[in-house]
């Protein structure tokens, strides 16, 4: 019997918030979904996060995630910014959590390193090696989107290395350690 489950990813922001969701078969992920919500509309910082809640309950009702990735906000030398993204983050777990699902936490750092194998990676080295693993023929204006991705395939990848016992860093790592499972 092949085991299906589905991962929600966002990208969490006040401007713009990406999300992405996976269908895993097995252990093939493949991509059902990826957009973003623009926020840059809303003047009011509240109505955005009224928003992004919405947002991630219709998701969560749509496609009945089993779980939840998160990007976890990155330290900046802007507090303001900071406080706000952290209430976007905050506010899109409580959506999830309203719906029962697990949420789980990674750091941007973390998600760079799993999908490109450099943490340091840009957007743009994140959304072409996603649209080269998952066949994503076209890349979205936002690459916000390819984050909320990015975020799902680093907690597959994650759950792949504690269900397999072999402990990854990146994709590339995963694949070696696990050639049957590339697409060809």
């Amino acid at each position: 019997m092949i085991k299906e489950r589905i991962i929600l990813g966002i990208d969490p922001g006040t401007t713009v918030m990406g999300y992405g969701i996976l269908k895993i078969v097995g252990n093939k992920p493949s991509l059902v979904s990826m957009g973003v919500v623009e926020l840059k509309k809303y003047d009011n910082h509240y109505i955005k996060l009224k928003k992004i809640y919405e947002t991630i309950v219709r998701l969560c009702d749509h496609y009945h995630p089993d779980e939840l990735a998160i990007e976890a906000p990155f330290f900046g030398k802007n507090v303001q910014s900071m406080l706000k993204l952290g209430r976007a983050q905050g506010v899109a777990m409580a959506a999830a959590l309203s719906r029962d699902i697990p949420v789980f936490e990674y750091a941007p750092l973390k998600i760079k390193q799993a999908i490109t194998g450099n943490g340091a990676s840009s957007k743009e080295q994140v959304a072409r090696i996603l649209s080269q693993y998952l066949k994503i023929e076209t890349t979205p204006k936002y690459l916000d989107a390819t984050d909320g991705v990015a975020a799902a395939l680093c907690h597959f990848f994650q759950n792949q290395s504690l269900n397999t016992g072999k402990s990854v860093k990146s994709w590339k790592e995963f694949i070696g350690k696990n050639p049957n499972r590339l697409k060809k």
